[in-house]
């Protein structure tokens, strides 16, 4: 069989493969507040700040097929599924929160007293 190339992906860097994976509005923030925990849908929506439940679900099925969170359906009336992150996934949360104290510095640095509000950890889950 003939290797034509057709599904090479080419990136200029790793950089742009990692925001392949977690690019985007929504990726990096969900899986940040899966790092504390297995959450259910209803949890996500809650903490997870004007995602709709459109986005939160499809931002949830591109992160599973990504291999970074894990689905766990529980047999049971009312069904339910809990979501959580996976090995791969985990591997990601220094980063996560490096990015989240650098995003704090740079919010204090650049922006005036009261212009700005980040919530805690504790207050966001």
């Amino acid at each position: 069989m003939e290797w034509r190339g057709l599904d090479l992906k080419k990136f200029s860097c790793g950089f742009e493969v990692t925001k392949e994976v977690i690019g985007g509005k929504w990726k990096g923030l969900v899986l940040y507040f899966l790092m504390n925990g297995p959450k259910r849908t209803s949890e996500l929506k809650r903490i997870v700040p004007n995602i709709t439940q459109k986005m939160l679900i499809q931002t949830l099925r591109e992160l599973e097929d990504s291999g970074l969170v894990s689905r766990k359906m529980y047999n049971q009336i009312p069904p339910k599924v809990e979501y959580s992150s996976t090995k791969l996934g985990e591997s990601l949360k220094p980063i996560l929160q490096e990015l989240c104290q650098w995003g704090s510095q740079y919010a204090e640095q650049e922006y005036a007293e009261g212009e700005f509000e980040i919530a805690q950890p504790e207050e966001a889950s």
